[in-house]
């Protein structure tokens, strides 16, 4: 795994920060490892990360990250972003992340947590039965993005994990988009905040993602040679992955 190691001159304060991850994971053994790779790319020790499993708490208050430095919001297998009936967080969900927009909280959402910023800022989820992105794609960036925090100096067409059957084809309003590819949006950041949302994993890597997609492979491939074909071509995210970094030194510790 390509991990960041920390170094003297960036830990100012970092052994300080408490963040909040909202975790929509299910399966004991995901949860931790979603846990470890937000650690571990965030730079931080596993305990300055609490966790909000919304499968052990479906019911949460507004305000459950005010006392956080920072709002990570992982992805999920187990759950449907276009199914709140059958989810009933998903609305509890929705209603933290307004808020941490309307108060500027920072805020760090992967793959479903992108979905869910999108559905609370009066956007649009669609679905895709069949031909959705699987495994490491390139991800292309707007103009928007040569000037903004994160991407600045993240190179265009760099590689990125995905594996999502909804997605957004457009944003609301005051999002800025940042990242796409041509199936869907994969990035944006609220206008004016410290908020960033991301279709695509940076969280995860490529010994992540084979680790996962084996784990998950009746969810998402129609059999071992599928699943094959799509872990045969993976390849390496290093610029995805330092993104996670970018969002701690940059929005949390404001380092240049």
């Amino acid at each position: 795994m390509n991990r960041l190691d920390a170094t003297s001159s960036d830990t100012r304060n970092r052994d300080q920060l408490k963040i909040l991850l909202l975790q929509i994971r299910d399966g004991a053994q995901v949860r931790m490892e979603e846990h470890l790779s937000f650690a571990e790319y965030c730079g931080v020790a596993l305990e300055q990360i609490d966790i909000l499993n919304v499968f052990d708490t479906p019911d949460f208050p507004v305000s459950a990250a005010d006392n956080y430095d920072a709002l990570l919001v992982g992805g999920a297998s187990e759950a449907n972003v276009l199914k709140p009936d059958q989810f009933p967080f998903i609305q509890a969900c929705q209603n933290l992340i307004r808020h941490c927009g309307e108060t500027a909280k920072p805020v760090f959402a992967s793959c479903f947590g992108f979905q869910l910023a999108v559905l609370a800022l009066g956007g649009e989820i669609l679905h895709k039965d069949a031909g959705f992105e699987m495994g490491t794609i390139p991800v292309s960036l707007t103009s928007a993005a040569v000037d903004d925090l994160l991407f600045q100096d993240t190179p265009d067409g760099f590689s990125a994990i995905s594996v999502h059957r909804q997605y957004a084809d457009g944003l609301p309003g005051d999002c800025q988009l940042l990242a796409y590819t041509e199936q869907c949006a994969h990035s944006f950041k609220l206008k004016g905040k410290p908020f960033w949302a991301f279709q695509f994993h940076p969280e995860v890597d490529k010994a992540t993602l084979i680790e996962r997609l084996t784990f998950y492979k009746s969810h998402y491939t129609d059999g071992d040679g599928q699943l094959d074909r799509v872990l045969s071509s993976a390849v390496e995210t290093p610029e995805s992955n330092i993104l996670v970094r970018k969002f701690v030194d940059r929005v949390l510790l404001k380092q240049t």
